[in-house]
């Protein structure tokens, strides 16, 4: 959204239980985008021709009295007069008419409350620096300075103190003449008040953190500091207020921009598109990752974007701090495969910075992160200012990612390319070169800090693993990539049994680009089990506008696979990941509806993610997951013992049904479904203004799709109905929460099945009658279902259609086409078990690591158990009430609610094709055009850069010494050896006076 606000979160509390925000758009307002900038008699005169035609009158260009006024601009802010939605309507069609207008948006203000309103209607997903300001306590010895642990003061001996770097601090503004502070250049006010000071706090400490010359010092006290307040005191602020301050930014040459602000939306393209303008204008963005850990799946953007520094936080313990957002980014679901998102991690707890008039204050969260590494980077920029033509969003990056420690115990997704340390990445832009690289540099499958590729080997038939990966161009900020990049096995080390395939983006357009690489195993490699390696090399073609320089380089990336052979069918679990949406651009709401604080589900469903303490579970017990990206008719049902579908937002095409009651009534497929809550009266209750569309919106679905689901359940006579229920109850030993879940409505009562049930609250009426609540009863009804397939039942009541022949043929899911088994084939070919099975539950916040109460990952492992082996647990059977809940009437199934976004007619039918590369022997390509990359120093300059780099060495060689003596030591039976040195010695010297004053007694006497 085009929103930005301020949360400040607590290191030791989750953001949901903290401030809350009201969103609402300005009425009448609209921003007007055009292609290129413009003074703001041309923008007008363009926007008077479109309306002029149409004799409206009502309407004024809104003034904007700050210092962007002085330059071109590529928006302008409109105000309607005419109150009429229609005639609003047609304006802005009009107006969008125009060759030079990009599109119309609405402009949207945003407050910061200190209390969260229940009743709300109002979103909370918009962007927000993190971290709550805390009174110093001087008895916690925790509390410490981040420039000092990094070494700062090493820099600074040198005489690199940040002098001659513009740094922009995006934030609440500073206090005038604050005695931290000797180089502020300018205080600049994107508000609609007077006053410039930082009555709020936020921004004064960010600021201290960069470029406090006093007390609790910063990184870089001699830097230029140039202070945007965007937001008031009142911690209220407006899409244009944000976009008149970027735009100003590039024209001031802002080297380093720190942008404490985050948000779910990375589709909001306003801001995006801005971001992406100030990277192509070398303007070095760095921005916190967020404050949703420690889920996965949560960074924000713009720390997300690759040309943004995304910045983690850690203790100065050196542990992954809990409240830091995990990767991977969710852009790419559900088709694809998150990037890594976060790009590295530095101290972000109990952090000491300014306070807003004089002293100190500590703060936690990836807003004081964000600012260590924005401090850090105005020391790199200058101390080695003499090569700044060469520092970019790319280069910086590439210095500040090979610099990095990384952490044991901590994988990519956590801790990006490690922890910051200043001194190493110092040392190497004092070195660098312009090139090319890639994030992460290499996938090796065998290593702990590759999860989750190596948590699972692969094996032939398993799905296709996707990695993707970020190239990185410190040469230029436009390149391309020629040709198609080559696969070249390693002979010596299996490489003979990988089949690899990528995409690439057409162009790496601001500094950076990216490559998607399928790696599978082929058919030679069905019996092996060992480690495969190779490498993928790609060849880029990068160009500079101002000198017409081209250069030709080829990056490498290594890969090292783990393989294995392949497992059974009873050990195989297919997780249905096609048919999840995610926020942007639908409205999906929370599955939980007890939680007030997230209205949308925007984390995105998958097995890496809100889910990973679920497949974390799986792989423990011996089970193998592949993931589904594509439609039900796309997978071979021969290879796997369940398919996995829980909590699905999309609709199932008809020939998906026709393809599971297939599969279900003749080849032995098992199906467990983990529903939720569906209830259209709930979901217009909790409807919400969009500033986008101008409209309310009514989500897209409930919890879970249920009428969807219904129809996929139809042949097998289960259904779930609209009963949104909740309550704490216990099945045997095991204690459960039914989180807003379904209730099964309809079941069969065939012998053997299982219907189970418990007493519900009526969390939906509570929900519809807010305001009024009234007392009701507990309701006794079924949740959990377990169906035996019998292909003599469905014959007698409904056949299965024949027009799933047709779809029999397709190819299958990452399959060549020598390597496709048609369902026909599998019949034949394959063994299977015949009739198969159907477990359904109708609640998911179970196995959502979301807002995870009580985990059931015990039932999970029941119904797969059943689904697979036909395996009934005793203690299900023990509580079934099947014959009891037939007796009870029907309940009619829920009806759908509108909604474009999930209509079966937008999916695609037909199943991906992957188009393998040929293996390659490896060749050399020579660089051709050095001068980009063969810089030539002065003599001078190669002495400092000699110097520089001496002092560095030999200081990074103690700190290495330290930090094993250290990391040897951090365990308290590492410390009681000298602490019993220390009381022996004490007590030696103890004993030694007494001895001493006995004799002096003696000598007297």
């Amino acid at each position: 959204m085009n929103l930005y606000t301020i949360i400040f979160t607590s290191a030791i509390s989750t953001i949901c239980g903290l401030d809350a925000f009201k969103t609402a758009i300005v009425p009448n307002e609209f921003i007007v985008s055009f292609h290129a900038k413009y003074f703001a008699p041309i923008r007008e005169s363009y926007i008077t021709v479109k309306l002029s035609s149409l004799n409206v009158t009502g309407w004024t260009i809104i003034p904007r009295h700050n210092l962007a006024s002085q330059y071109p601009s590529d928006f302008d802010i409109l105000r309607t007069l005419d109150e009429d939605p229609a005639s609003i309507q047609l304006v802005i069609k009009r107006i969008q008419t125009h060759p030079l207008v990009k599109k119309v948006f609405p402009n949207r203000s945003v407050h910061r409350t200190l209390s969260h309103s229940p009743g709300s209607n109002i979103t909370n997903v918009n962007r927000q620096p993190q971290g709550v300001l805390r009174n110093r306590d001087p008895d916690n010895d925790r509390t410490r300075q981040a420039c000092s642990v990094l070494k700062a003061n090493v820099l600074w001996k040198l005489g690199i103190t940040g002098k001659g770097v513009k740094v922009a601090i995006f934030d609440t503004g500073l206090t005038k003449n604050h005695p931290h502070f000797r180089n502020v250049k300018e205080r600049t006010n994107w508000t609609n008040e007077k006053s410039l000071d930082d009555k709020v706090s936020h921004g004064t400490f960010v600021a201290g953190v960069i470029a406090s010359s006093r007390e609790c010092l910063g990184f870089a006290p001699d830097a230029d500091l140039y202070i945007f307040k965007v937001f008031t005191n009142s911690q209220v602020s407006y899409t244009s207020w944000f976009l008149d301050a970027f735009n100003y930014a590039i024209f001031k040459k802002i080297n380093i921009l720190n942008l404490s602000i985050g948000g779910p939306d990375f589709m909001d393209a306003p801001f995006v598109e801005k971001v992406l303008e100030l990277s192509a204008n070398n303007v070095i963005m760095i921005s916190a990752a967020g404050n949703d850990g420690p889920l996965y799946g949560t960074l924000n953007n713009p720390g997300d974007q690759s040309d943004v520094i995304g910045v983690g936080g850690i203790q100065f313990d050196d542990k992954i701090a809990k409240f830091s957002s995990r990767g991977m980014t969710t852009w790419e679901l559900p088709r694809g495969y998150g990037r890594l998102g976060l790009d590295i991690v530095t101290y972000g707890s109990q952090v000491e910075g300014s306070d807003v008039r004089k002293g100190c204050r500590r703060l936690s969260g990836t807003s004081v992160s964000s600012p260590v590494v924005a401090g850090v980077a105005a020391l790199l920029v200058s101390g080695a200012f003499h090569k700044i033509d060469l520092i970019n969003p790319a280069s910086l990056k590439q210095v500040l990612i090979e610099g990095a420690e990384k952490l044991p115990h901590y994988n990519m997704f956590e801790q990006g390319a490690g922890k910051l340390n200043l001194l190493k990445s110092m040392r190497l832009l004092l070195s660098y070169k312009p090139k090319i690289s890639l994030v992460p540099p290499f996938l090796d499958f065998t290593l702990n800090y590759m999860w989750p590729y190596s948590s699972q080997p692969l094996y032939y038939g398993s799905s296709v693993a996707i990695a993707n990966v970020t190239i990185l161009n410190g040469i230029s900020v436009t390149s391309q990539i020629l040709g198609t990049p080559k696969w070249i096995p390693d002979l010596m080390h299996h490489g003979q049994f990988l089949q690899i395939s990528t995409e690439v983006s057409p162009f790496l357009w601001p500094w950076t680009g990216w490559m998607a690489v399928f790696i599978a195993v082929n058919k030679d490699g069905e019996n092996f089990e060992g480690v495969c390696k190779g490498a993928i090399t790609v060849v880029v073609e990068s160009w500079k506008e101002s000198t017409n320089e081209t250069h030709i380089s080829e990056v490498r990336l290594p890969l090292t696979i783990k393989v294995t052979q392949k497992p059974p069918r009873s050990k195989r679990i297919l997780w249905d990941q096609y048919h999840s949406l995610r926020y942007p651009p639908r409205y999906i709401p929370r599955d939980d509806l007890k939680v007030k604080s997230d209205p949308l589900d925007w984390r995105a469903d998958h097995i890496h993610t809100n889910f990973k303490d679920m497949y974390t579970h799986l792989r423990n017990v011996g089970y193998y997951i592949d993931v589904l990206r594509e439609p039900f008719t796309c997978f071979n049902v021969s290879d796997y013992g369940a398919l996995l579908i829980v909590d699905p937002e999309k609709e199932f095409a008809d020939d998906e049904i026709l393809a599971i009651q297939e599969n279900v009534y003749r080849n032995g497929l098992g199906v467990v479904i983990f529903g939720d809550w569906y209830n259209t009266t709930v979901m217009k209750k909790i409807k919400f203004f969009d500033e986008n569309t101008r409209q309310w919106w009514t989500p897209d679905t409930g919890g879970a799709n249920i009428p969807a689901l219904n129809d996929l359940l139809k042949p097998f006579g289960i259904g779930f109905g609209d009963f949104v229920g909740e309550a704490h109850f216990k099945l045997g030993d095991h204690s459960m929460y039914y989180a807003s879940g379904a209730t099964i409505v309809r079941f069969p009562n065939n012998p053997g099945d299982i219907l189970v049930g418990t007493k519900l609250n009526d969390q939906g009426f509570s929900i519809i009658n807010s305001k009024t609540p009234t007392k009701e009863g507990k309701e006794d009804l079924p949740i959990l279902g377990m169906f035996q397939a019998k292909l003599s039942h469905v014959e007698k009541n409904e056949p299965i259609s024949t027009e799933y022949s047709k779809y029999k043929n397709r190819g299958l899911l990452y399959r060549k086409s020598h390597r496709s088994i048609s369902f026909a084939k599998t019949k034949h070919n394959i063994q299977t078990d015949g009739e198969g099975r159907i477990a359904v539950y109708g609640d998911s916040n179970c196995l959502d690591s979301t807002h995870l109460e009580k985990a059931c990952f015990w039932l999970l492992n029941v119904f797969l158990d059943f689904a697979i082996n036909s395996h009934k647990s005793s203690l299900l059977q023990n509580l079934n009430r099947i014959e009891e809940f037939s007796k009870v009437n029907e309940a009619p199934l829920p009806l759908r609610i509108h909604s474009d976004g999930i209509s079966p007619v937008l999916q695609r039918k037909s199943c991906d094709y992957i188009s393998w590369l040929l293996p390659t022997e490896e060749k050399e390509v020579e660089d051709k055009e050095p001068s980009i990359n063969d810089i030539v120093t002065s003599k001078n300059e190669e002495y400092e850069n000699n110097v520089i780099q001496k002092i560095l060495d030999v200081e990074i060689t103690k700190l290495c010494q330290d930090s094993e003596y250290f990391t040897e030591c951090q365990d308290s039976e590492c410390l009681r050896a000298p602490i019993i040195f220390l009381i022996c010695t004490s007590l030696m010297v103890f004993i030694l006076f007494l001895l001493f004053v006995k004799h002096i007694h003696i000598f007297r006497r």
